[in-house]
């Protein structure tokens, strides 16, 4: 918040700041201007500071980018391959950089597009919090820094802006961790949350440090008392507990070694039998166990009775079930009458899933659960379903999804962008890296008007030596591989790399020029961005690593790091040793967004050689997926509560890639839109 001011700030002071702001990319709205000139020169240095020191690390301005050729690209462009191959083996034996004259660098030449800084509210801000909380996607790591401060900042006044339901339950868990941290009365805030031991499990990983979406395990801490009485009264009042605690039974056993539960079994009776029949092995059938073998049998009519109850489930469950069955009717007269109790985010996937079922496809692209955004990709075609059932289960889908839209709050005038099937659904953004724009995997950016993609990393060693290298790998219109700009190879295809670092004491930079014509020339369509830790130091024990890519029309005028430039950029913080940011159709004119670790580690050197069949797979992978759109989401909101109109001038409600609701406000859509 802007405090009161005197306004004795003379308006050239304003004009300055702004002109300091434009250099790194940014524009203060009228609004705000206005604003501004109300403060003193005191409050407005204050103020600037403070939002200066913030944009620079939102770009990476914060740091000195210092390549191992200051005055690339003309200088890579003019060395022969001897003088290049000589400078890199003494860098390797000794550490040094050849010493290189830097010279003058003309003015930047460029013009690019700004970021607009605008005016907010404190219910704009606070409204953050609640957005977050009501998300039903869960939640990114920057997402929870987020609510972690708001709570910590608001202790017992957050509960003014807790929503009445909290539909993600990994959110849950780590805002119940921080409500129990920070705030006097957390039974009352959370009781009527948590409803299922899983609910508790999540809440004591959270309270561990672990992670809450148990794809990993945690080492669980210690619990004060109260705070072990909290979590077994929990348990205690929860259905179907023996079950819940049944599928990660380890984790239970493990987490009961800091409950005890043994000493309030008299409190908590049916909590220590829960843990009696996980530690002695007692018998107890599961509800999972009754449906395996119903399906063995392939006996569909209990299967669809057990499923009766958990109609998520069943949806997950439909295209085996139709393929298994000879009564294809009552499978999907099941699901019809079970629908409306299934959750929106599953209904969509399931709506997109059964409308694509019959398209040819050469992959089936998976995104496991887990802190590291990783893609599995395998080559199997699915059998086919009996005739029409596709069509069937998605008008089912479909029209649920439309009758609870049709609850909500009318949009009145509507217009829908056509560009928005270009960008995806956030159903899971846990693994997203913090970056300065945040999408959704596999969602299409169109590629900025410029003839040269600057890539650029910056890093700083660790506990020891750590060499991180840059890579451009690139394929043709059929995924067939061309070349790699990489250290081993500084200049190809019209593409230039800056020259290899290995060591970055104080940090260290890299950078490659792809020259856009030149590859198109060549039959270059796709630019795979790489990272590899050639060192293998997994980027979460780095103090410092982030990169991203520029848009430049000049390559030779201006800084090499130019701010203003900078399109996105991302932190490294994954625990892997590789990445791929970004994928650039060149044909397309395109970015497709992949913030994708890779799992697995080379037998030999970490590099983007000894790594080709994987990126070309995940490249495949990327450009091919079959998810669900942000256009296809806001249509059925359109259909079921507002009303479509042409042009975005005077629509009540607009849904578009660079006004009203657009993808970059992915709080917003996974709070109010799914």
């Amino acid at each position: 918040m802007l405090p009161q001011g005197d306004g004795t700030t003379p308006v050239n002071v304003v004009a300055t700041l702004q002109k300091n702001l434009e250099s790194l990319g940014f524009l203060l709205d009228e609004d705000v201007v206005e604003e501004l000139k109300r403060l003193s020169p005191i409050q407005l240095d204050s103020f600037y500071q403070r939002l200066v020191k913030d944009l620079r690390a939102m770009v990476g301005a914060h740091r000195t980018f210092s390549p191992m050729y200051p005055n690339f690209p003309a200088q890579v462009m003019d060395m022969t391959e001897a003088e290049l191959y000589l400078n890199a083996f003494r860098h390797y034996w000794t550490h040094r950089l050849p010493e290189t004259e830097p010279k003058a660098r003309d003015p930047l030449e460029d013009s690019p597009n700004l970021r607009i800084i605008r005016l907010g509210t404190r219910e704009d801000f606070e409204n953050v919090f609640t957005l977050l909380a009501r998300s039903k996607s869960p939640f990114s790591p920057q997402d929870q820094e987020d609510v972690k401060w708001f709570i910590a900042q608001y202790r017992d006044g957050i509960k003014r802006l807790m929503p009445e339901h909290i539909p993600c339950k990994e959110n849950l868990g780590v805002l119940g961790a921080e409500l129990i941290r920070n705030t006097s009365d957390a039974e009352a805030v959370l009781g009527p949350h948590i409803k299922t031991a899983t609910d508790v499990l999540r809440l004591a990983a959270a309270m561990s440090g672990g992670d809450v979406s148990l794809a990993q395990a945690c080492r669980f801490g210690k619990f004060r008392r109260a705070e072990r009485t909290l979590l077994l009264g929990w348990i205690e009042r929860a259905t179907s507990r023996t079950e819940d605690m049944l599928r990660w039974k380890q984790r239970w056993i493990r987490l009961g070694e800091r409950l005890h539960p043994g000493e309030y079994a008299g409190r908590f009776p049916e909590t220590a039998a829960a843990f009696d029949v996980l530690r002695n092995g007692r018998p107890f059938e599961t509800f999972n166990s009754r449906v395996e073998r119903s399906l063995l049998r392939k006996d569909v009519d209990s299967v669809l009775d057990l499923l009766d109850d958990r109609p998520g489930e069943l949806a997950r469950r439909l295209d085996h079930l139709t393929r298994l069955g000879d009564d294809r009717d009552a499978i999907v007269a099941r699901f019809a009458s079970r629908a409306d109790r299934v959750s929106t985010p599953v209904l969509l996937q399931v709506l997109t899933y059964f409308r694509r079922r019959g398209e040819p496809a050469d992959l089936r692209t998976f995104f496991p659960k887990g802190n590291i955004a990783k893609v599995y990709a395998i080559h199997e075609a699915l059998p086919a379903l009996p005739a029409g059932v596709d069509e069937e289960l998605s008008t089912i889908c479909e029209q649920a999804l439309l009758d609870r839209f049709s609850k909500l709050p009318p949009l009145g005038a509507c217009y829908l962008d056509d560009m928005l099937r270009n960008y995806l659904v956030p159903f899971s953004q846990r693994s997203a890296s913090k970056t300065l724009r945040t999408l959704v995997r596999g969602s299409r950016l169109p590629l900025p008007e410029c003839t040269t993609m600057r890539f650029f990393v910056w890093w700083k060693n660790g506990r020891g030596r750590v060499d991180i290298d840059l890579s451009a790998a690139m394929y043709d219109a059929d995924f067939g591989y061309i070349s790699t700009l990489a250290y081993y190879n500084l200049k190809d295809y019209g593409a230039h790399h800056s020259g290899d670092i290995v060591d970055a004491p104080q940090g260290a930079a890299e950078f490659i020029d792809v020259d856009i014509p030149r590859c198109l020339e060549r039959k270059v369509r796709y630019v795979v961005m790489s990272l590899n830790s050639f060192t293998r130091q997994p980027y979460c024990d780095l103090p410092e690593c982030f990169a991203g890519w520029m848009a430049r029309e000049q390559p030779n005028s201006g800084e090499i790091f130019e701010p203003k430039t900078v399109i996105d950029k991302v932190d490294l913080a994954a625990d892997t040793h590789m990445c791929l940011p970004a994928i650039f159709d060149l044909v397309g004119r395109e970015i497709v967004w992949a913030d994708i670790a890779f799992a697995s580690r080379p037998q030999f050197a970490n590099n983007v050689h000894n790594n080709l069949s994987g990126v070309s797979l995940m490249l495949r992978a990327l450009t091919h997926l079959r998810k669900t759109d942000l256009y296809s989401l806001f249509d059925l909101h359109v259909k079921a509560r507002g009303t479509r109109v042409s042009v975005a001038e005077g629509a009540d409600t607009v849904f578009s890639v660079d006004r009203g609701i657009t993808p970059f406000d992915l709080d917003r859509i996974a709070a109010e839109f799914m």
